[in-house]
């Protein structure tokens, strides 16, 4: 069975340059493997052609490289990208590439599977198996990447998982794509999403990089929050407030609010007015989001006349909002949807 916390790409920068260190080698030699590894791509140990064949045979011993494959691909009529991602160990992971114009956005996971079991994510019905290394998540930006002929601009921590309960390798992957030995993307253009656990988001707000957050809100009624996000209830919307107030007063960044609007269930004026509410005494800005349609599921997506309500509604508390576009619709593009799709056939 493979060990893939033995592997390159358990490590973070600081990991990486205390093993290189602890293995006798010169410090520098950690910043030419990141480059390999997450500018260029490698995949073997073998093209890492400014190492010394004696140094390349001891770490494919000591820390072998694995790599991960495209397991299936899905083309959209709009020009994005679905992707199964497996690794060594078998386990899988979606992601989507995004472009638009000149830019390309990749929309990654950071856990396989997912134990937060919200009612409408097809991930919820996968349960969780693991979570994913720092290299791991940097490997599906450079799958992407390859796989589009073009440089990826924005990533979105967004996939399967809840980032913050795998936060260390988040951070680390984070760090790897932002760094200049890395792809040397910009902190500003990078997003993590998360389902609103309170600790995360405090860390996050101390962390020195200009990363964005966003945070699926869903409902600022408890109750119906707690129907969609069954595994938040210990994280009250009063609780999630507060640590948004905290956040900012860390980091004074504006945060992103996703909002799923449902038919029949958050999508009436009181759950507009509770929205309202919950964004006073924050900088936000509300991402209003398109409801993909997942099969066995009740819900279903509000109708345009109900968002364009709740676009007007907010604009004119000063609250500033978007409706996100759809995109990969035609390829079941939503988290979850494409892996368990595929488990069915």
């Amino acid at each position: 069975m493979v060990d893939i916390e033995k592997g390159i790409k358990a490590y973070s920068r600081e990991g990486l340059i205390e093993f290189i260190q602890n293995s006798g080698f010169p410090t520098f030699r950690a910043k030419q493997i990141e480059q390999w590894l997450y500018q260029k791509g490698a995949k073997s140990y073998d093209s890492m052609t400014n190492l010394s064949k004696d140094m390349r045979a001891r770490l494919a011993s000591e820390a072998p490289l694995y790599c991960a494959e495209i397991d299936d691909r899905q083309i959209s009529k709009d020009g994005t990208r679905k992707y199964i991602v497996r690794y060594v160990d078998g386990k899988t992971a979606e992601m989507v590439a995004m472009p638009t114009d000149n830019r390309l956005t990749v929309c990654a996971s950071s856990q396989v599977g997912c134990a937060m079991a919200c009612s409408f994510c097809a991930t919820g019905k996968e349960g969780f198996s693991r979570n994913l290394l720092p290299g791991e998540i940097v490997e599906q930006v450079l799958l992407a990447q390859e796989d589009m002929g073009m440089r990826v601009s924005n990533v979105v921590v967004m996939g399967q998982g809840e980032p913050f309960q795998n936060y260390g390798n988040t951070l680390a992957a984070l760090r790897f794509l932002n760094g200049k030995d890395g792809l040397n993307i910009g902190a500003r253009h990078m997003t993590v999403s998360t389902c609103g656990i309170t600790d995360g988001i405090q860390a996050f707000g101390a962390e020195p990089e200009q990363f964005v957050l966003a945070i699926s809100l869903h409902s600022a009624i408890q109750e119906t929050r707690d129907a969609l996000m069954p595994r938040m209830k210990n994280q009250t919307l009063p609780k999630l407030h507060d640590a948004i107030e905290a956040y900012q007063a860390d980091c004074g960044r504006r945060v992103s609010l996703e909002y799923l609007l449902i038919d029949g269930f958050n999508d009436d004026d009181e759950h507009l007015d509770s929205l309202i509410e919950f964004c006073q005494g924050i900088q936000t800005h509300v991402n209003l989001l398109p409801l993909n349609n997942v099969p066995g599921s009740p819900f279903k997506p509000a109708g345009k006349h109900r968002v364009e309500r709740f676009m007007r509604a907010l604009e004119r508390a000063g609250v500033e909002a978007t409706m996100r576009d759809s995109r990969g619709g035609d390829i079941a593009a939503a988290c979850g949807q494409l892996k368990n799709q595929k488990h069915a056939e």
